[in-house]
């Protein structure tokens, strides 16, 4: 078994080669992106076709960093968003109201609706050059990765230690130091694995993302996701494999080069006294800490840094003790009744439009296949919940067994399940297997590492010497869970649960209606609903559906999700 030199024995290498590594890995990197990144800016002007996506297996590196880096500008958005929205919503009560609600809305907009809504504005936005598309391609992804690391954050910033905030007033420190020394380190174990989940999940709909139309004229951008529909459209099995082979190899260097750096770094953002008794660990973030220049670097950029911070600091002053006099409450509950008000106008301005366009049995009938699709993912959410959570807690609790399996975990969380569809096709045609059932363990291979990966979340995050107290005075079985696993990680699994639900929602277009070739399979339900509608560029079917979709989404987390936050507020946290 190949291992890489100590960090130590790297500092005793003569002429800084750990440096030189760093170099030519840098420029490597920035040579690929430049390469790939020309692609996106040629010329096109709908409607221009095209070149057909070419299943010619050399071609798959160039398709798979096309898909590769739509991925990343989609997370490097997909941050900026949650750390701006996360923070605000946590922050301010009357903001609280408004967006946590559109949070739970947005997330439940499938993906394709996303898309449909915006491309033609990101077209305008360039015309004549092919970015407008790939613009709208990045939104897509970044519309499947925001939801989940922003309901992680913004919990995380809910469920801070109060001794912590109490400090922080102590010290008098700003809103930015506040941000950036208490609220970001204390979120970030959760808000990285919740990233990793989030880029596995916009794997899952990268080959949506990558097939747009505009005009009536379908568009496919050269990507892996596009290669694998080309692949299943024309039934070529040697091809597909091939992808999968690609998305394996894509899957494992972005772990090794990028996840794994992270995991590691982000150890010493544990809140606990004890120090971990043994630290995940990268062959690249060694290298990085050892190499001189990301240090020389660092010294060279500090002052700027700092001078930043100190002027962020002073425009950011610390926030004063909230007053609870009558004339707030008085205006609380103006902004209530105007935030109400408007609400009220949206919704009767859908439904003028819905019942003018498809007529009131066709509600109905869409509200049936919602609850049809509710059925689903509740039995997807508690299946998910018994087997992964124990799993999760044992992989957190574990450093040993969390460097075996965390690798696995990653990598089926990152595979986009909807690559093995074809195959699980193929086996219901040929055994008979109802899509009604079927349909539940496709959106499964989705949404249940959510779940998981928040339970690892939680887990990491129960400081170590809490766990070693319920060790030492035999806290072990039900009690070990009743008393300290459950209050860990109950604000993650909250986190977890939420994101999985609106990910089995948005799955349920790509699970209830999957094909081979010519041969298709239908489940009844609102997933295939709009998938349906959207395929045929039915307008009013795809707003019917989008919102009644929308409406069971919002109605179960303001019935089930939102009462469980507040118990993980007020009760089960550290």
């Amino acid at each position: 078994m190949k291992t890489f030199p100590s960090p130590e024995a790297l500092q005793r290498l003569p002429f800084g080669l750990a440096d030189v590594a760093v170099i030519l890995g840098t420029l490597i990197l920035l040579a690929l992106v430049a390469n790939i990144g020309a692609g996106t800016t040629v010329s096109f002007q709908p409607p221009e076709i095209l070149p057909e996506v070419n299943l010619d297996p050399l071609n798959l590196p160039y398709y798979a960093g096309r898909s590769t880096l739509r991925m990343f500008v989609a997370l490097f958005l997909s941050w900026m968003f949650t750390l701006a929205y996360g923070y605000i919503a946590a922050n301010s009560k009357r903001a609280e109201r408004i967006m946590i609600p559109m949070l739970d809305i947005l997330q439940s907009v499938p993906v394709l609706g996303f898309l449909s809504i915006t491309v033609t504005g990101f077209i305008a936005l360039f015309p004549g050059s092919l970015l407008g598309l790939e613009t709208a391609s990045i939104f897509a992804i970044f519309t499947s990765q925001v939801w989940n690391m922003t309901f992680s954050f913004y919990q995380s910033l809910r469920t801070v230690p109060k001794e912590l905030h109490e400090a922080a007033v102590l010290y008098r420190l700003s809103r930015w130091e506040r941000f950036t020394k208490l609220e970001v380190p204390s979120a970030m174990i959760g808000l990285l694995w919740n990233a990793m989940m989030s880029f596995g999940g916009g794997w899952f709909f990268v080959a949506e993302s990558e097939a747009i139309s505009v005009l009536n004229q379908e568009y496919t951008l050269p990507g892996i996701g596009s290669y694998v529909a080309t692949a299943i459209a024309q039934e070529n099995l040697p091809a597909l494999g091939w992808a999968l082979l690609t998305i394996v190899v894509v899957i494992v260097a972005v772990d090794q080069l990028f996840w794994r750096p992270l995991i590691a770094w982000s150890d010493k953002f544990r809140v606990e006294q004890s120090a971990s008794v043994e630290v995940p660990s990268s062959w690249v973030y060694d290298l990085l800490t050892t190499a001189r220049i990301p240090r020389l670097l660092g010294q060279f950029v500090l002052p700027l840094q700092e001078s930043i911070s100190h002027f962020l600091a002073t425009m950011t002053p610390s926030p004063a003790a909230p007053r609870q006099d009558q004339t707030i409450r008085n205006g609380d509950r103006w902004f209530d009744w105007a935030l109400l008000g408007i609400i009220g106008i949206c919704l009767a301005s859908v439904l003028q439009f819905i019942l003018s366009t498809v007529g009131i049995a066709e509600v109905f009938k869409t509200l049936g296949l919602g609850l049809l699709t509710l059925v689903r993912v509740s039995v997807l959410l508690v299946a998910a919940t018994l087997i992964w959570t124990p799993i999760g807690v044992a992989i957190g609790f574990n450093p040993r067994l969390a460097r075996l399996l965390q690798p696995l975990v990653q990598f089926l969380a990152s595979f986009p399940s909807n690559f093995i569809f074809p195959f699980v096709t193929l086996l219901f045609l040929r055994t008979g297997i109802s899509l009604d059932f079927g349909s539940i363990m496709l959106m499964a291979l989705g949404a249940q590492w959510y779940i998981l990966f928040n339970s690892i979340a939680g887990a990491q995050s129960i400081p170590t010497d809490l766990r070693e107290m319920a060790d030492d005075v035999g806290l072990a079985g039900w009690q070990r869970w009743q008393k300290l696993i459950i209050p860990g990680i109950f604000s993650a699994w909250v986190t977890g649960g939420v994101t999985a639900s609106g990910g089995a929602w948005n799955a349920s277009i790509v699970s209830e209606i999957v094909a081979w070739g010519t041969n298709k399979l239908t489940a009844t339900g609102l997933g295939a609903y709009i998938a349906t509608a959207t395929a045929v560029g039915d307008w009013p079917k795809i707003t019917l559906g989008i919102a009644v979709m929308s409406l069971f989404v919002v109605g179960f987390n303001r019935l089930i999700w939102r009462r469980l936050y507040q118990l993980a507020e007020t009760k089960y946290h550290f």
